[in-house]
């Protein structure tokens, strides 16, 4: 039913759900859709820092880096005079980065720096010019305690430039389809969405409460607007942006491998971990036709926002 794929995990002493999901989940270990998706977080990172306002001599802070993309792709810009601090609460990725830096022969522009973006210890007040992050926000439980974090290390004029998923209509989509299973009746009703929200509820909350409590499904992109203003910022832009696309997961293989975000199982475990053998034939007899057929749609929701910290 499934092939097994290269497992391109991070090579340090552990590995943790952050180099899991970055190295492997994120492209199902496809090398073909691994340079999809790297083609398109490139061109997110690049509005990010379209927005930053760097120039030569500054210091970037690039908060959740990663393996580094946001700060490399800032001195390609920049060049040799941009200091850039990475900072990320995973070790095994924050050793990944270090060695990318060390390969591209920019290690002496980089500090790297262990703590999770509500709590930048280490960091002094006033450091940096501008700080930029894709997809870091999301997994902060405390949000307002990062932007002010990010406010309390910029610079007077210093900015923020981040884009961040919405992934609160994924959590209300699977609610929806929660309310549709309870009304069912085992005798009357295709079994095949219980089995469907066993899938999906095991990626997102299958309740309004649980998406209250989940740090990826409780804001929206008003939210953001407001956390900036709780932590001070001043001149502050939102824009959201919403694609409805075809689902870009090349094979069934790649798409039972694959899982939306860091916190989320891939369908392959959940299917083997939670569907006893006839519920799983059933199951992938329904749902890998769709998959293949590639009629199915993917949206993504992305808020792009800046703001900048008063001079005065």
């Amino acid at each position: 039913m499934f092939k097994q794929v290269e497992n391109r995990s991070v090579n340090t002493e552990s590995s943790d759900i952050w180099s899991e999901w970055l190295l492997n989940h994120r492209h199902g270990g496809d090398a073909g859709h691994e340079k999809t998706i790297r083609d398109d977080v490139t061109r997110y990172t690049d509005r990010v820092l379209d927005t930053a306002d760097l120039s030569e001599g500054m210091t970037l802070a690039d908060i959740g880096t990663g393996d580094g993309l946001v700060g490399f792709r800032a001195i390609e810009r920049i060049g040799p005079s941009l200091n850039v601090l990475l900072t990320d609460v995973s070790k095994p990725m924050l050793r990944y980065a270090e060695m990318l830096a060390n390969q591209r022969g920019i290690r002496q522009q980089c500090q790297f720096f262990n703590c999770s973006a509500d709590s930048l210890a280490g960091i002094d007040d006033a450091a940096v010019d501008a700080v930029a992050m894709r997809a870091v926000l999301a997994y902060v439980a405390d949000k307002v305690a990062a932007m002010r974090e990010f406010y309390r290390i910029l610079k007077p004029g210093g900015r923020i430039s981040i884009a961040e998923p919405i992934l609160r209509d994924e959590a209300f989509e699977v609610c929806a389809l929660r309310k549709l299973v309870d009304g069912f009746t085992p005798e009357s009703d295709d079994p095949f969405f219980p089995l469907m929200l066993r899938w999906r509820s095991a990626q997102f909350p299958d309740t309004e409460e649980k998406a209250r409590q989940l740090p990826i499904t409780n804001y929206g992109e008003r939210d953001l607007i407001r956390f900036a203003m709780d932590a001070g910022f001043t001149e502050i832009h939102l824009e959201l942006h919403i694609d409805v696309l075809p689902a870009n997961a090349p094979s069934w293989e790649v798409f039972v491998n694959n899982s939306p975000h860091p916190l989320a199982p891939t369908l392959r475990s959940i299917l083997e971990d939670r569907f006893t053998p006839e519920e799983r034939q059933f199951f992938v007899s329904r749902l890998r036709p769709l998959v293949e057929s590639g009629r199915q749609l993917s949206a993504s929701r992305i808020a792009y926002v800046t703001a900048v910290k008063p001079r005065g």
